[in-house]
């Protein structure tokens, strides 16, 4: 049975191909699957996150030839400040709103992992906070010019110059990145398990 990892990322293929340093042979294909990622009304963040990566795992399942002999691993990010969900920018001025609502703040990363091998489903929700120092609007306008926030939950790569205003972070960084490297390896281990059974 081989892995796929539902998911374009290279960020997200990088981090999955470390996750596998351990076990022997380990290889993956990619697939992209494409989901209605809207919110619905009222759902909890927490929820919404492991639906997205449920639905990803069980979409990318099913864009494999032979679906019964995969197992597919699905994930997806979003960041939380309070009650609000902070999802990738929809233009400059909105990434702008997002930058200067994080700026000084300290909110949460929620990433969440399924994986599926049309039988069985394994989820787990990473939750991590990180602390931005202030920013200013010339500051904030540099950063969008450099065009890093415009495809990344939160306006923000931790991995990448918007490391540079994260004041503290307390929980996993992998997550943050995109991927929690140990409880990743966990759902590998538990579903190689099961499968033996």
């Amino acid at each position: 049975m081989g892995w796929v990892l539902a998911s374009t990322s290279p960020r997200r293929k990088e981090l999955f191909a470390q996750v596998g340093f351990t076990e022997k042979h380990f290889s993956f294909d990619q697939v992209a699957p494409d989901i209605n990622e809207s919110h619905i009304s009222g759902e909890p963040a927490a929820d919404f996150v492991v639906r997205l990566a449920k639905e990803k795992a069980q979409t990318g399942l099913a864009l494999c030839p032979d679906g019964e002999n995969h197992k597919v691993l699905g994930s997806d990010t979003i960041v939380v400040l309070g009650e609000q969900i902070l999802g990738k920018p929809v233009d400059k001025q909105d990434a702008q709103r997002i930058l200067s609502d994080l700026s000084g703040k300290t909110h949460q990363v929620m990433t969440a992992v399924a994986v599926t091998n049309g039988k069985t489903t394994l989820t787990r929700l990473c939750q991590t906070e990180v602390t931005f120092c202030h920013l200013t609007l010339d500051t904030i306008n540099d950063y969008i010019d450099t065009q890093e926030p415009m495809d990344k939950a939160g306006a923000y790569g931790i991995q990448g110059l918007g490391g540079c205003f994260v004041k503290s972070i307390k929980g996993s960084y992998s997550a943050v990145v995109g991927l929690p490297l140990v409880e990743t390896r966990e759902l590998l281990h538990e579903m190689n398990q099961i499968e033996l059974t």
